[in-house]
């Protein structure tokens, strides 16, 4: 029965040859228009994801400052201050943290022979290549090795080995920081940078080493990753030790301040999401511009076949059988219509390339960019949207041709 329902779907088809391609036409172009803006929202999710991926997610930053309330007998205005101890406490109390530093940083003179800049250095554990997911491009990283030597080593950044060595080979070579000579053991590769951040010009030195050009007792951050989906608690929970550990009352924001990456990686998820919802909307209101084509079609086929209608009736057709036919010209319409529109959408995807975005106004922003990026949940939200436009679009005339009187239908000119 399947067979004869497509072969006369077929013939139907075959008969209106300009009027089926329109229709298909008009599916097609539906549904790549469903496709490609879900690969748009899908895009740009992963773009944001690139971005922050370039700074680290699961990362806490914890910063001291001043009290702004009072607090266990202590007075506003009071000075917060780090110290190793802090470490302790942290790695102590939070079996969570997988990677932690302390950071003490300042602004110094670097030279290489006449070449003089003022770049920011800063001292921390080796264990900063993981949290701050920094990246070599030649060279290594300096080690626990290094940190217990108080090794004169640095690693710069990309930008900072262009400036200091013009293209020139800087393994081995020696700068002077603050007038200490440092020897280059590590070059980073390029960071994502905005405007005037001097991320790519960091040079990075063992954290006991920094004691050399600066007093580290108090340090000036502490940074640490972690392996729990529960940020939100984490990040209170780290402001409550604190708290506790330097007196002053938790929910003064001013004496700590604890930044949480995923906290502003979940707000641009919960936009990202947004936006698909948009996208797929917008993407279903066009794809319901062709179900209205196909139906208005759909119900001229019925107009133009009501004696033929009429003839299957009288030969004993029941109204499943003449819903069942034309719904079924409807669905491969629409189906045939829906493989064009999505070969249309990965041809148009792949021709686009990358669409400028986070590149716009940042350094080594490609990665932040949109890529359509067409995958395999697109598709299948795209063919239920597609399923149920074809099915709304098809079952209305098909119930209009099955309800036909048989005595009408013949008497039908």
């Amino acid at each position: 029965m399947m067979r004869d329902l497509l072969h006369e779907s077929y013939t139907a088809m075959r008969h209106n040859r300009r009027r089926t391609a329109l229709t298909m036409l008009g599916m097609a172009w539906g549904i790549a228009t469903v496709v490609m803006l879900l690969a748009y929202g899908d895009g740009f999710g992963r773009a944001c994801a690139n971005i922050f991926a370039n700074f680290g997610t699961k990362l806490v930053i914890v910063v001291p400052g001043r009290t702004s309330m009072q607090a266990g007998g202590q007075k506003a205005g009071n000075l917060i201050r780090f110290t190793q101890d802090d470490i302790e406490t942290l790695t102590t109390n939070f079996p969570q943290i997988t990677h932690i530093t302390p950071e003490a940083s300042k602004q110094a003179s670097i030279q290489y022979d006449t070449r003089v800049f003022t770049w920011g250095v800063t001292g921390n554990d080796p264990d900063v290549m993981s949290i701050r997911a920094l990246k070599l491009e030649q060279g290594r990283f300096y080690n626990m090795e290094d940190q217990i030597q108080r090794a004169r080593v640095a690693v710069i950044g990309s930008e900072a080995k262009e400036k200091l060595f013009s293209g020139r080979n800087a393994l081995g070579e020696r700068i002077r920081v603050d007038g200490l000579s440092f020897e280059v053991i590590g070059i980073l590769s390029a960071k994502m940078q905005e405007g005037n951040d001097d991320i790519n010009r960091v040079v990075y030195i063992p954290f006991s080493t920094m004691s050399d050009l600066k007093d580290t007792h108090f340090l000036d951050s502490i940074w640490f990753t972690y392996l729990t989906p529960e940020y939100e608690e984490l990040g209170q929970s780290v402001r409550t030790i604190m708290a506790t550990q330097h007196k002053f009352n938790q929910t003064d924001r001013q004496a700590v301040q604890v930044f949480n990456l995923m906290t502003q990686l979940h707000q641009f998820e919960i936009i990202t999401l947004g936006l698909k919802v948009l996208m797929g909307f917008i993407g279903t209101l066009t794809l319901g511009i062709g179900g209205v084509g196909l139906m208005n079609i759909m119900l001229v086929s019925v107009t133009q076949r009501t004696r033929e209608i009429g003839v299957q009736k009288a030969l004993g057709a029941q109204r499943r059988h003449i819903l069942t036919q034309f719904l079924a010209e409807a669905l491969t319409i629409t189906f045939i219509g829906g493989v064009l529109g999505v070969i249309l959408a990965y041809a148009v995807a792949l021709s686009v390339g990358r669409l400028t975005l986070y590149s716009a106004f940042a350094k080594n922003g490609e990665a932040g960019d949109i890529r359509l990026i067409i995958a395999p949940g697109t598709l299948i939200a795209s063919t239920l949207i597609l399923g149920a436009v074809g099915l709304v679009s098809g079952m209305v005339p098909a119930l209009r041709a099955s309800r036909l009187d048989p005595i009408e239908a013949l008497r039908h000119e």
